[in-house]
């Protein structure tokens, strides 16, 4: 995990960012072939011409707030969905200045939200989330989200050794312009965990996949 990983409190004094407007969504997973095909039910269309190194647009709802009580942080460091095979570690990522979420380049590896709940909130979505694929690397573990069943389990690993288990609610693609970024950041309500990858077809002219595969699950 990184040195720099913020209090609670912290995570909820970040810096005003331009408002959640416009396309909302985590785009620039690379072209189908980089590292591998994609299972056969994601039809894609390879682009002829250099993929763009990977990049985030997912946007988190950012608010201002006043310098609260400082509690620790218990950051997320593995998941696992036995379902599908997925063992794969986790890193804390921050906000692009561009205002995106930070994703790390490894599909390998998913990012961790800090400025959100972590592994011991009892309220809000953990936000997880990673490329599907990736110049120069495999295709990542999180390829095979879309098959994932309602009802299977989740198990989130913290850095204290401890582990939460989840249990699968939806799963849903939502093109890129339609996704629900305020809800999947929330802070409060319910708690849940939030796992994010890239889905459907690959549009060779824009260099990103059409759709966000988004799967929430709840404590079990």
């Amino acid at each position: 995990m990184g040195r720099g990983t913020p209090s609670r409190a912290e995570r909820r004094m970040i810096p005003t960012i331009a408002a959640v407007v416009g396309m909302v969504c985590l785009a620039a997973c690379t072209p189908v072939g980089v590292g591998g095909a994609l299972p056969a039910s994601s039809p894609s269309v390879v682009s002829e011409q250099p993929s763009p190194a990977p990049t985030s647009t997912l946007r988190p709802e950012v608010r201002p707030g006043a310098l609260p009580t400082v509690e620790p942080v218990l950051p997320p460091q593995r998941l696992r969905i036995p379902a599908l095979g997925v063992d794969m570690p986790v890193t804390d990522v921050g906000v692009e200045t561009s205002g995106q979420m930070q994703l790390p380049v490894d599909p390998a590896i998913a990012g961790w939200y800090r400025y959100g709940p972590d592994a011991d909130s009892v309220a809000g979505n953990i936000m997880l989330a990673a490329h599907v694929d990736a110049v120069d690397y495999p295709i990542g573990p999180l390829a095979q989200l879309r098959s994932l069943a309602a009802g299977e389990t989740v198990e989130v690993v913290a850095a204290d050794g401890s582990s939460r288990i989840y249990a699968v609610e939806s799963l849903t693609f939502y093109e890129k312009s339609t996704l629900p970024t305020a809800d999947l950041f929330a802070r409060d309500g319910a708690p849940a965990l939030v796992i994010i990858t890239c889905g459907g077809p690959f549009d060779s002219s824009t260099g990103h996949y059409r759709d966000n595969v988004v799967a929430i699950a709840r404590p079990a």
